[in-house]
């Protein structure tokens, strides 16, 4: 369902570049999720929690950058702290310090985190994680869940969107998912049913389902996650790239009580701004990459990258840490908002007879247009109003306000956000709840 006569007669720059995009990039776009419908707008400039279009249009984002920008758009201490690199070096190839500031730091905030390696991007890091587990254990399979975003590895690339027993693109072949098994989400039982004997190498979980919707795991869920992995000789993966450094200053993990083995992070740790990733653990799993201990390849587990902690990359991400561990007021504010959103929407909908319900935990709000509220993606995906949820993005988008994504909305808070916004955000539901109450239709 298009957006309304607003929205296209605010655009019309973002219009033409659209149809130039599509030219030139399939879709017109670079990442399929950034598409909706007629065309999205194009960034000129953003600042903080706002972003402004080519026509010169201003939007409050909640889109933040995937999550990842907890400080809300171009926060100086980090942009400062890449300009100052950019004037020292920007690509040498070779070790410097800002890579091993930064692992300290990492090492520092999460304690399951004695070391540590990294990537330019979060699938890699769980590619590489996924590798280091059956390296460590000398076994096949990995368990995933139905919902579970882990980026384009191949092996994990399967169960995120429904149906869920397809692989979620075409060219992956069925022998790269021979090794994978689809577990159901905050579903014990069902989790011990699917492994059944099979020799189990890890089990990676988002600690809240991020594309899910923003679903949080229970705090059981979690324990007996890693009671099963205890059991059988299997590795924990938690994938912290959207909760990592935004929950709590240790992630997650820290917040449920639950230490994993391994941890996948993702974006946070290039500052928010510049393509990163990473996955650290305990020592004697993240030993087998190490090539002073192991000199042979072929007894060691490989990873790398030309670009792996480049010194911008680092520089920014050591300094964004650095202030999020010195501040941790930051945390209670933007989960006091997060809080109050998902209070303020609740009581929209209620009020107005809407079915829909809101999930989420700390700085995370999901909106899902469903009879009941949804604990696994496969309810929140299977059961919800589609109409319904594109309606509510068309409303907000008029309203210029924009999140992730028209089918399943979930929103970021940042520090950047204010009380204000807030607010608006939830006149903007009010005025989509009563256009689309159940008598008006």
């Amino acid at each position: 369902m298009g957006c309304g006569s607003s929205y296209v007669e605010r655009t019309p720059r973002s219009r033409a570049r659209f149809e130039e995009a599509k030219r030139v990039l399939p879709g017109g776009v670079s990442y399929s999720i950034r598409y909706f419908e007629p065309y999205p707008f194009y960034v000129s400039r953003a600042e903080g929690q706002k972003l402004w279009d080519l026509d010169g249009n201003e939007y409050t984002d909640y889109w933040v950058g995937h999550g990842a920008l907890i400080m809300g758009h171009s926060y100086p201490p980090v942009l400062e702290a890449a300009m100052s690199q950019l004037r020292e070096y920007v690509h040498v190839g070779l070790p410097h310090e800002w890579e091993v500031k930064l692992a300290e730091q990492v090492s520092r905030m999460v304690e399951s985190v004695e070391q540590v390696r990294f990537t330019n991007s979060g699938t890699e890091a769980a590619m590489y994680a996924c590798r280091l587990a059956r390296a460590y254990t000398g076994r096949r399979f990995i368990g995933k869940f139905e919902g579970g975003w882990h980026g384009g590895y191949d092996c994990l690339h399967v169960g995120v969107h429904p149906p869920y027993n397809l692989p979620g693109s075409l060219g992956i072949l069925e022998e790269s998912l021979k090794y994978t098994i689809l577990l159901p989400y905050n579903d014990l039982e069902g989790v011990r049913e699917k492994i059944g004997g099979r020799d189990l190498a890890a089990i990676i979980v988002e600690p809240v389902l991020g594309a899910g919707g923003a679903i949080p795991a229970s705090p059981d869920f979690l324990k007996g996650l890693r009671e099963v992995c205890d059991d059988l000789g299997a590795v924990l993966i938690f994938d912290e790239v959207i909760t990592g450094f935004r929950l709590s200053p240790g992630g997650a993990q820290k917040l449920y009580g639950v230490k994993p083995d391994l941890t996948v992070f993702g974006k946070i740790l290039g500052g928010g701004e510049f393509p990163a990733g990473g996955f650290g653990g305990r020592g004697e799993l993240m030993e087998l990459l190490d090539q002073i201990k192991r000199p042979e390849a072929h007894r060691r587990a490989f990873q790398g990258g030309t670009y792996a902690a480049n010194p911008i990359t680092t520089r920014a991400g050591y300094t964004l840490l650095r202030e999020l561990e010195r501040r941790p007021e930051i945390y209670q504010r933007i989960n006091a908002l997060g809080e109050k959103a998902r209070r303020s929407l609740e009581h929209v909908f209620e009020s107005h007879d809407i079915q829909a319900h809101i999930t989420g935990i700390g700085s995370m709000v999901g909106i899902h247009f469903t009879p009941e509220k949804p604990r696994d993606a496969r309810a929140a995906q299977l059961t919800k109003d589609l109409k319904l949820a594109k309606l509510f993005f068309k409303t907000l988008l008029d309203e210029k306000i924009i999140y992730l994504t028209p089918e399943t909305p979930h929103l970021f808070i940042s520090a950047s956000h204010t009380e204000e916004d807030a607010e608006k955000l939830v006149q903007a539901a009010e005025k989509f709840a009563k256009t689309h109450h159940p008598n008006h239709l």
